[in-house]
């Protein structure tokens, strides 16, 4: 035998890693297997087998039976085989038991290693297989150590990873704190085992604190369609009842605002802004911009971006500190959001009329139907084709369409500028002396507003 009382080791062993009998026993006649293949030869035919009666391994080496033996290592005799088995047949392949005293200390190593190695691979797949199950929920553990910024989570089969950049920014924790955490993936590395990789700053952990914390949403009364984070600062989080009786916001929130203060609390005092969500793509972004006001929303397609129009008192607050309202809306509704004062427009508007007024052609209804139509100055008349500017209301004819992008190149060809109709010279350079203005035959023949004064002041002298 090879080992006295085998069973109550594997049964010790199984019961501490919290394995299956069967997977010790597979790893032990594994470790054997390779050791005696190791010391026999590679070639040869050996199995090992956990004998439950005799409580030891046994090692077989299967030998073919033939009439003359070639190659005693891989044949046998019929008569020394039929003493093994009576029943056996010419070139039938037949066990023959190794001696297990021939082990010796350098194989016994051998065991132990392989044992090891095969005990660490079922770990890794029982952990792996459980945690990835679990993939998607909230779990908790303890704070073990720190190791460059990154927290070791005990979860008491393995230890899961927080990486730095899943924490919420401004956090502390100590050894032996608990954390709660969002299993956010689980990593297969076949040298280091299964990783658990959990997350504080995922938008998933939200809308999973949410689902634990709101009953409609974990029935599906109450939908959540979206989150965005900035961790630890502010979030928003859209919501869709599929009863209209049930408030989504209002169920969110909670009586006098309980349940959302649960959420907030766990975050660490993140801001949370709960926005109806809308199918309609402006109304939702309104939402997802508020509490800012909106005055309009002109929408690009083709861009996939809008440009929201708000009252000049409302700007900043339709931005947020440091952009954060705006940054979050964007990451909400999926558009690029572009916010917009109602003074810049009406500028913006005024300066597309003079410019689009300068081609001959073009009076006050025709220049904004170009400006509606994304022609902002009559630059762009000259760059685009003619079948462009046929769609533009009044320009529906090709003649018409040709001689109005003819008269806005002859500006081009002239080196006029839309700066320079919008802010002319006067404006901008500074104002010239009424001696510069005059011209060099006034300069001379009257004399300057100093030079009179300095005349009145000798007279008084």
């Amino acid at each position: 035998m090879l080992h006295q009382g085998l069973a109550r080791v594997i049964e010790q062993v199984a019961k501490d890693r919290g394995m299956d009998k069967k997977v010790i026993i597979q790893a032990l006649e594994a470790a054997f297997l390779m050791a005696a293949k190791k010391k026999y030869g590679l070639g040869k035919d050996i199995e090992a087998q956990f004998n439950e009666e005799l409580d030891d391994i046994e090692l077989f080496q299967f030998k073919t039976v033939v009439e003359t033996v070639e190659d005693p290592t891989t044949q046998i005799l019929l008569q020394e085989a039929r003493k093994l088995d009576a029943g056996t047949q010419m070139g039938d392949s037949i066990g023959v038991k190794l001696d297990s005293k021939k082990f010796g200390r350098i194989d016994a190593q051998t065991v132990k290693q392989v044992i090891l190695q095969k005990v660490f691979e079922a770990e890794r797949d029982m952990i792996y297989n459980e945690y990835i199950s679990r993939k998607g929920e909230i779990i908790s553990g303890i704070i073990r150590r720190f190791e460059r910024g990154n927290l070791l989570v005990d979860l008491g089969k393995t230890e899961a990873l927080v990486p730095q950049r899943e924490q919420i920014p401004g956090e502390v924790f100590r050894n032996g704190d608990r954390i709660q955490a969002y299993i956010l993936d689980v990593q297969d590395a076949a040298s280091k085992g299964a990783q658990v990789i959990l997350s504080r700053s995922t938008p998933l952990y939200l809308i999973k604190l949410f689902e634990m914390e709101v009953p409609e949403v974990s029935e599906g009364i109450v939908i959540i369609k979206g989150a965005a984070r900035e961790p630890g600062f502010r979030a928003k989080i859209a919501v869709y009842s599929k009863d209209s009786d049930v408030d989504a916001v209002g169920a969110c929130v909670g009586v006098k605002g309980t349940r959302v203060q649960n959420v907030v609390q766990e975050l660490r005092g993140e801001k949370i802004d709960i926005v109806p969500w809308s199918g309609e793509d402006t109304q939702f972004v309104v939402n997802a911009l508020a509490p800012a006001e909106i005055s309009k929303v002109i929408i690009d397609d083709v861009n996939h971006s809008m440009e929201v129009i708000v009252p000049d008192d409302q700007l900043s607050l339709a931005i947020g500190k440091k952009g954060q309202n705006v940054r979050l809306a964007m990451q909400l509704t999926g558009w690029k959001l572009d916010i917009v004062t109602e003074s810049k427009i009406l500028e913006r508007t005024s300066r597309a009329k003079v410019s689009l007024k300068a081609i001959e052609s073009v009076n006050d209804t025709l220049a904004m139907g170009l400006y509606q139509n994304g022609y902002d100055t009559f630059e762009d008349v000259a760059r685009a084709e003619v079948s462009e500017l046929q769609l533009v209301p009044g320009l529906e004819s090709q003649d018409f369409a040709l001689q109005i992008k003819q008269q806005a190149q002859k500006l081009v060809d002239a080196g006029v500028t839309t700066d320079s109709l919008v802010r002319p010279k006067s404006v901008v350079a500074e104002t010239p002396t009424q001696t510069e203005a005059a011209g060099p035959d006034l300069k001379s023949d009257e004399p300057s507003k100093t030079e009179n004064k300095k005349e009145d002041s000798s007279k008084e002298s």
